[in-house]
């Protein structure tokens, strides 16, 4: 029986090796390493921070400090999974990633400071698909109908309340698991537990969400 070869992992390009090892290092080098990172990081930060900044007009006054909260918070993330880089692209490419997601998660996070997150749905119609048939109106009504008696018959509360804050209201997934001391991966399992449970109720009457 043949077997099949173990992956090879990409070489690591000599800039990417060079960075791994001032951070490895000890002393000046890795504080001058630290320093260059950081430098980069809040670059990245910055360039999300200015990306979103048409769709956050309330929060202009608050970008600097945000992109520096989200650099430092990714140079802290990146020091501690620097085993976890295996040279798939470059060191810097890598790093990038981490600091345009800690912005956008603080952006929304900022976003939503102050507001409440709607738990139960605030309309329905959200639903609703435009420029159907009158046949197919009124299919869409009935499946609508049968859809949120079982979220509020078929779910628990808690699933209740996430898929709704979630799929109809729109709530960040960051910030709702904040305001609900949960974890994103929580937050995750219990949606996906919620959706299951609808499309079962759903496929035993027949019927489908497509």
């Amino acid at each position: 029986m043949s077997v099949l070869p173990a992956a090879i992992a990409p070489p690591i390009d000599d800039a990417s090796h060079e960075w791994l090892l001032a951070l490895r290092a000890e002393g000046a080098t890795r504080d001058e390493a630290v320093a260059r990172l950081h430098a980069l990081l809040l670059r990245a930060a910055r360039f999300e921070a200015a990306r979103r900044r048409g769709r956050l007009p309330h929060l202009r006054d608050e970008l600097e400090e945000i992109a520096h909260e989200a650099a430092g918070d990714a140079l802290i993330s990146v020091l501690a999974h620097l085993d976890d880089f295996r040279g798939e692209s470059r060191f810097t490419t890598w790093v990038y990633k981490f600091a345009l997601l800690e912005t956008a998660v603080k952006l929304r996070k900022r976003a939503w400071q102050g507001r409440e997150v709607p738990l139960e749905p605030d309309t329905w119609s959200l639903f609703a698909s435009v420029g159907l048939a009158p046949e197919e109106q009124a299919e869409q009504s009935e499946l609508l109908s049968i859809l949120q008696t079982a979220i509020r018959e078929v779910l628990t509360p808690h699933q209740r309340r996430v898929l709704v804050a979630l799929t109809v209201n729109g709530v960040p997934i960051d910030v709702l698991a904040e305001r609900l001391g949960k974890t994103r991966g929580a937050l995750y399992k219990t949606l996906h537990d919620a959706r299951y449970k609808l499309r079962a109720h759903l496929v035993e009457r027949d019927l489908s969400v497509e």
